[in-house]
């Protein structure tokens, strides 16, 4: 999926509140897109955490939640996960994340590449990734993502979890996924986040 977004402007947008529902767009199950709602807007607060949206999301399709990310979607608030299904295929699932409520599901067009590459579990799970991540970090989980080809860790199998912390920082940490081990990769200030936009989303000049 590895759907990059600006991390600032949708992080803040959680710690704010209000808004209105807004119609977003998402794919159902054979892929056509299908008009749905989500409750709450970008401007609005998420209400549903990172455990609970991939509580809902294997519910829908059981199996192993790989990836999750906070994200704006047409101005809708929304979670988007990876999920390895027990079915031996990759799922693309999209969670309300005001209520937790499944928006849409499919099977990933991306199956070959991650069949070959992706890691599907992990020995610390992504319950327990979050619950370390934010123990040395306290905020809010935007994203969080198993991983084995970050240079800096040797290849080791870790989670990648960004915080936004109570500082107003972006926090980006790695979760050791055979140990729980927490180490800071990087942390970001408000003005700009990893891609090299400003707050706003503009890029640099």
């Amino acid at each position: 999926m590895k759907r990059k977004i600006v991390i600032a402007a949708v992080t803040a947008a959680v710690l704010v509140g209000g808004g209105a529902a807004t119609a977003v767009a998402f794919a159902d199950d054979d892929g056509h897109d299908r008009g749905t709602r989500s409750s709450a807007t970008s401007g609005s607060t998420a209400r549903v955490d990172v455990g609970d949206a991939a509580s809902a999301a294997v519910k829908a399709v059981p199996g192993t939640v790989t990836e999750a990310e906070l994200d704006d979607e047409d101005g809708g608030l929304v979670w988007e996960l990876d999920v390895y299904g027990s079915d031996k295929a990759w799922h693309d699932v999209t969670v309300d994340a005001g209520n937790a409520k499944v928006l849409g599901k499919h099977v990933s067009d991306d199956d070959d590449d991650r069949d070959r590459h992706a890691p599907r579990s992990a020995r610390v799970s992504l319950d327990a990734a979050v619950d370390a991540a934010l123990k040395a970090n306290p905020g809010t989980v935007t994203s969080i993502d198993l991983d084995d080809h970050d240079g800096r860790n040797g290849g080791a199998l870790h989670w990648e979890v960004d915080v936004r912390g109570k500082d107003g920082k972006q926090h980006e940490l790695n979760v050791d996924a055979n140990t729980g081990k927490v180490t800071a990769d990087h942390v970001d200030d408000d003005s700009h986040d990893r891609d090299g936009h400003d707050s706003d989303g503009r890029d640099d000049d």
